[in-house]
């Protein structure tokens, strides 16, 4: 599975008709479908496909036609998304009617076809599940827990000094987290 590292935007035209797609972290989709209606007043169609993990790493899906004819526009959409493994991820694509009607297959091929261009403009990561770790130290190991979570690349860390110690709790790959359990104990 993989993941996109930032969002990025594409525009495609099919046959005079423009498709503007923004392909998004899950984190950034929240009201975006509404924003960019605000944005394009004079578009046709909004429509979305999404597909996450929720806590219990299942892949949720979910896609809209926005108004496209059923079936035509999100599907495509998603299962282009479906195709390339992505999750924690949304596309949205924004359409502008040019005129010229594209029929319920060369729709859903012009849909599928603006997501696939948009994915040459993002970046990849492979999907890495992230766990939590507590533990504690004393105040003179700080530097050295310090060291090897910069060594290890772990760098979502909190601390909490107490009186005698400090309670850490640290965020990272579990490959990672196990390497650091390792060298703690060492």
């Amino acid at each position: 599975m993989q993941i996109i590292k930032c969002s990025c935007f594409y525009t495609t035209e099919v046959n005079r008709s423009k498709f503007i797609v923004h392909l998004v972290p899950i984190s950034e989709y929240g009201g975006l479908q509404k924003r960019l209606k605000a944005e394009h007043p004079k578009a046709n169609h909004v429509i979305y496909a999404l597909r996450y993990l929720n806590e219990f790493d299942q892949v949720v899906e979910n896609s809209s036609d926005d108004g496209e004819l059923k079936g035509c526009a999100g599907v495509p959409a998603l299962n282009v998304l479906r195709g390339e493994e992505l999750i924690n991820c949304a596309v949205l694509i924004v359409r502008y009617f040019g005129g010229i009607k594209l029929g319920t297959a060369g729709m859903a091929r012009a849909y599928a076809l603006a997501v696939k261009n948009v994915l040459t403009e993002a970046n990849f990561v492979h999907y890495e599940k992230e766990v939590k770790h507590s533990f504690s130290t004393p105040y003179s190991g700080v530097d050295k827990t310090l060291y090897r979570l910069k060594k290890l690349g772990i760098t979502q860390y909190e601390r909490d000094f107490g009186v005698d110690s400090v309670m850490w709790g640290i965020i990272g790959s579990e490959d990672k987290i196990e390497k650091f359990k390792k060298l703690q104990v060492g």
